[in-house]
């Protein structure tokens, strides 16, 4: 029989890729360094494997006793959090653990309250969270990813990890906008997730603000923005000492600047030979996704332009329908605003 508890102690070698609300039923897969590092997803797009199902039960008497002790990376998405994971994780303190499948699953959960609530969710999610902050050195400190999504779930994750922190990605209103319109893939994506974010979005407010079949692209696009924008800052404000922000725009405009502020506030210390080494790093001219694939930032600004020049009236709209919701809803107005502060973040 494989000793599976032991090596689910000993190191990352076995990662948690799913978990199943209706059965409690966990599946574990094998990983080695390399494939973290190739990983953009840990989830169903990884090279197909044998997979090891064991009981939520007898995973979580395997990790009893296990710290969760890792931080994170929660945004907005297509904002440039996988090129900041996959830089930060060549720092020798550092351990990228990119978009776990599972954190999926407990948003979702999170949302329909259904089947776990209480000390049943939070349970499960400090065994998770257990799992991804195991390293591979001592000196590492594991950096969680999130999807997207999984933002909702942002304070629930710090509170479940007490002396972990996080950095909050995002980018201006307008520069999502032409982001998202001008990728055909994220105007799939853009169109797949709507329903949830605007459920997520309605909750928020606490009302049925708006009919998705009445929104353009564009003010989708702006509600997207909006919801996950929201979620950032609450944990922003529920967390203040454990969050930093990053515009992704400033970023690239300082890249050594933002390495240096990234690594000072998740580890308290930056050495300046490591920014460097971390600045000149090839995966700024790769599409961080797929790094095969050559695409820098002046590739990035080309395809920007093109979508605002393509795209104007649905950027419009879209900007229209976010200062409306912001006089119809104060409680947007915080997340919408603070964009406006992006020049002042280092």
């Amino acid at each position: 029989m494989i000793d599976w508890q032991s090596r689910v102690r000993a190191s990352p070698e076995l990662f948690p890729l799913t978990l199943d609300p209706a059965t409690d039923q966990v599946e574990l897969i094998a990983l080695q360094r390399v494939d973290y590092e190739r990983a953009s997803f840990l989830d169903a797009r990884l090279p197909p494997s044998q997979m090891l199902p064991v009981s939520y039960a007898a995973l979580a008497a395997a990790a009893a006793g296990m710290p969760a002790r890792c931080d994170y990376i929660f945004h907005v998405g297509h904002v440039g959090s996988t090129l900041l994971s996959r830089l930060l994780g060549v720092h020798p303190s550092v351990f990228s653990v990119r978009e776990p499948q599972v954190l999926r699953t407990f948003a979702q959960v999170e949302l329909t309250d259904e089947p776990w609530r209480g000390d049943d969710f939070d349970a499960r999610l400090s065994t998770l969270l257990a799992l991804f902050s195991r390293t591979w050195t001592p000196a590492q400190r594991a950096l969680v990813k999130t999807t997207s999504l999984v933002s909702e779930l942002a304070d629930r994750l710090l509170r479940a990890a007490p002396r972990s922190r996080a950095l909050l990605m995002t980018v201006r209103p307008e520069t999502y906008l032409a982001t998202i319109l001008g990728g055909p893939n994220s105007r799939v994506e853009l169109r797949t997730a709507a329903p949830a974010r605007l459920a997520r979005l309605h909750r928020r407010i606490g009302g049925q603000g708006w009919d998705l079949g009445r929104l353009s692209e564009g003010e989708v696009a702006a509600m997207s923005w909006a919801c996950e924008m929201a979620a950032l800052a609450t944990a922003a404000a529920q967390q203040p000492g454990r969050t930093a922000w990053i515009d992704f725009e400033g970023f690239l405009r300082e890249p050594r600047a933002g390495l240096a502020s990234a690594l000072q506030h998740l580890h308290g210390a930056a050495d300046p030979e490591e920014v460097e080494r971390l600045a000149r790093s090839a995966y700024f001219e790769r599409y961080s996704k797929a790094p095969e694939y050559g695409y820098g930032p002046d590739v990035r600004r080309a395809v920007l332009d093109t979508a605002r020049r393509e795209h104007a009236v649905e950027i419009h709209r879209g900007l229209a329908w976010l200062a409306a919701a912001a006089r119809a809803y104060p409680s947007l107005v915080g997340p919408i605003e603070s964009a406006a502060a992006f020049d002042h973040v280092a």
